[in-house]
């Protein structure tokens, strides 16, 4: 089902605009840090084009145009919205135009689009140079996350036959507690008392599952049992876990340069 929610009147003219700026800013655009210089020169060279595109504007318009591009720019387009969004979990980019999301267990189409596969990739490339990963036609697939620990999966040509793909399984603001779990119905209150006592008495403990069933949920519910006093050390593919203790060192393993050397594995 598409979302509710009335077509952009100046829809044509961010495109225009953002087609125009894009290739102008170039590499600069997509560095791993905003600063203060780089909103300025978007800013104005947004301002540029849309007074270059003839459009007559009202002033508090056209300001509120400069603010949406410059923010579609520097930020990550049209999922924007969807990331703001609690209730929101998951981002699925099947294409620069098809992009669907998850609401309460159920995936809904979307009516947001990209520009065109350019630009998805300039966004993924973006989201993936932040944690010091890449993606090219030498390593077409990727794990990293965004800043808030949201996990980001990129697939690019040759694996994708219909240009990058992009999914973002969002993390909650807070991560949910043991007593939450029981609360949903996810856990019994006796099977959560014999985890809870299993980790307090340092057994090992695996939990698997399938994509999107919970198990790094489940796990930093149970790493709350962890006593304070001790030390934890996690060791991740792409760092997930959201500990509640302050006594935590995260480590982080880190795959091939372009070159093919550096990689460290887990073990």
């Amino acid at each position: 089902r598409r979302l509710s929610g009335v077509s952009d009147p100046y829809g044509p003219l961010k495109t225009h605009v953002q087609r125009a700026v894009i290739p102008k800013l170039g590499p600069w655009l997509f560095s791993n840090q905003e600063s203060p210089d780089l909103r300025r020169e978007v800013d104005e060279s947004v301002a540029r084009e849309l007074d270059a595109s003839g459009t007559p504007l009202a002033a508090v318009d056209r300001e509120r145009l400069i603010e949406e591009i410059a923010a579609d720019i520097l930020g990550y387009g049209p999922l924007e919205r969807f990331l703001a969004d609690d209730t929101v979990t998951e981002v699925m980019v099947n294409g620069f135009d098809r992009i669907y999301i998850e609401r309460d267990g159920k995936i809904e189409t979307t009516d947001a689009s990209f520009v065109d596969d350019d630009h998805l990739q300039r966004i993924i490339d973006k989201i993936v140079s932040r944690v010091g990963r890449r993606v090219d036609e030498r390593s077409p697939m990727v794990d990293a996350r965004l800043p808030d620990g949201s996990r980001v999966n990129a697939i690019i040509p040759p694996l994708s036959l219909g240009g990058p793909t992009l999914t973002i399984r969002k993390f909650a603001r807070d991560p949910y507690t043991i007593e939450n779990l029981i609360d949903f119905g996810s856990l019994t209150p006796k099977a959560a008392h014999f985890l809870q006592s299993c980790v307090e008495g340092k057994l090992n403990v695996l939990i698997s599952g399938g994509t999107g069933t919970g198990k790094t949920t489940l796990l930093n519910a149970l790493s709350a049992s962890i006593p304070v006093d001790e030390r934890i050390i996690t060791i991740e593919d792409a760092a997930e876990l959201q500990l509640q203790q302050t006594h935590v060192i995260r480590l982080e393993s880190r795959p091939p340069n372009i070159e093919g050397w550096g990689e460290l594995r887990i073990r």
